[in-house]
């Protein structure tokens, strides 16, 4: 028997006696509809600098991996398979580019998820916007997220939305803390010449405009510094002379260790140091030694947070709890965002129409009503601007603990940004 130029040997390559069966009455093997597996990119700083951010990655990527182990239902029915890649950003800008765009051209990822300061959110969501790829950030502020990348409001972006707080919810967290402790209520501000530092310490949008009308305080900004700086004895001088009792800012937590040991060293003793990024982490915190009791920051996920998994039904607690069983270290606060993103995915997988369809997979994002362990996200235009939702953020202190499981533990010392976390204690000075 000829099968129209098709080999008896061909076809039993093809599929056997079923592709055989199979075959039409001309003979020509019929139209198979081929899948292939929805692939997620996920890009966050695993080393260097920023590492901390990274901490929680690997469990929370086994969490994640495991709901997404048998497949997720999409919108038409079908179960879709979910592959989940992984990159490192090495805390570098021009690495969390490259590897952002490989993800897309190499690997064709259908979403991309990006996390982490704007260092590294940025430059993903660029790639992300330029080659139309849908795309979800967080763990950066809104401000430097959108306005760094040339965002107008009346505009927006396409391809990339991002959640998390803004500038205000520092100003407010910040300001209701040291509202709370007796000081002359001059700062003093540590803004390195990055994305973050930029943001905070511009003079008509960043933080010291807000601060002087939320309660009259006096941000004296002694200009910027690169990333790992070595010397602050030039902002610690003109901190002394000033006389400033607080100080803030955003940097890294390498240089905020070498900024609590020189001022040690000359002498200059605040009232509050509340900073955010390098003050996040437990790691972090542990590593200043006594140095690190009252320290003060924000604070954006927790034990105490009343939300829940929208993938397992877990409470905060039980997350923390988990993270804590399975690592043996204490929880951090990446963990409830870097989770959140994978609810997200999760959600998104299954209202899209799975792979390949980026149409569907970006409506999914824009029409997204989601309660995640970080609180209720949805782009529903109530956001600040089109490509923003916003998560609630409290003001936070560390504490030592005085032998207990860990050295120290955050607590919620003002709630008047989010009344619904509970508070756990009152503001005290540092030092």
């Amino acid at each position: 028997m000829i099968l129209n130029k098709v080999t008896r040997r061909a076809v039993l390559k093809a599929g056997g006696a079923a592709a055989i069966a199979g075959l039409g009455p001309l003979g020509a093997a019929p139209a198979i509809a081929q899948t292939r597996t929805f692939k997620i990119g996920y890009v966050s700083p695993q080393t260097g600098p920023l590492a901390p951010f990274g901490e929680a990655d690997n469990f929370m990527l086994a969490i994640a991996r495991r709901y997404f182990g048998k497949g997720v239902k999409d919108a038409a029915g079908k179960i879709v398979r979910v592959e989940i890649l992984v990159r490192d950003s090495q805390s570098k800008e021009n690495r969390a580019a490259a590897v952002a765009a490989d993800l897309i051209h190499k690997d064709k990822v259908d979403l991309l998820l990006v996390a982490s300061t704007p260092e590294t959110t940025n430059p993903v969501s660029d790639q992300a916007e330029t080659n139309e790829v849908p795309c979800i950030s967080t763990m950066a502020p809104w401000q430097p997220w959108f306005f760094a990348r040339g965002g107008k409001p009346d505009a927006g972006f396409t391809y990339t939305y991002h959640y998390f707080w803004g500038l205000e919810d520092i100003i407010g967290a910040y300001t209701a803390m040291w509202n709370t402790i007796p000081t002359n209520r001059i700062v003093g501000g540590l803004f390195p010449n990055d994305g973050d530092g930029n943001a905070w310490g511009d003079k008509e949008h960043g933080i010291a405009p807000g601060m002087a009308k939320n309660g009259g305080y006096r941000v004296i900004d002694p200009g910027r510094f690169p990333d790992m700086n070595d010397n602050f004895s030039n902002y610690i001088g003109i901190f002394k002379r000033e006389n400033v009792e607080i100080v803030t800012g955003v940097v890294i937590p390498p240089d905020i260790g070498t900024f609590l040991k020189q001022a040690a060293q000359q002498g200059f003793k605040p009232k509050a140091i509340t900073v955010g990024k390098a003050l996040l982490f437990p790691v972090v915190i542990d590593s200043f030694g006594a140095a690190a009791n009252n320290l003060s920051s924000e604070m954006w996920w927790g034990p105490t947070w009343p939300y829940k998994s929208s993938l397992t039904g877990e409470t905060c607690q039980q997350l923390c709890d988990a993270y804590t069983k399975a690592t043996g270290r204490q929880w951090t606060q990446h963990i409830g965002f870097a989770y959140s993103l994978f609810e997200m995915a999760a959600d998104i997988v299954k209202r899209s129409e799975g792979p390949g369809n980026k149409s569907a997979t970006l409506n999914a994002i824009t029409t997204t009503n989601l309660e995640t362990v970080v609180g209720p996200i949805s782009w529903n235009g109530k956001g600040p601007v089109k490509n923003v939702a916003k998560t609630p953020m409290v003001g936070g202190q560390w504490r030592d603990t005085h032998g207990g499981r860990f050295k120290h533990e955050i607590i919620v010392v003002a709630n008047t940004t989010a009344p619904q976390i509970p508070l756990a204690g009152k503001m005290e000075l540092y030092g």
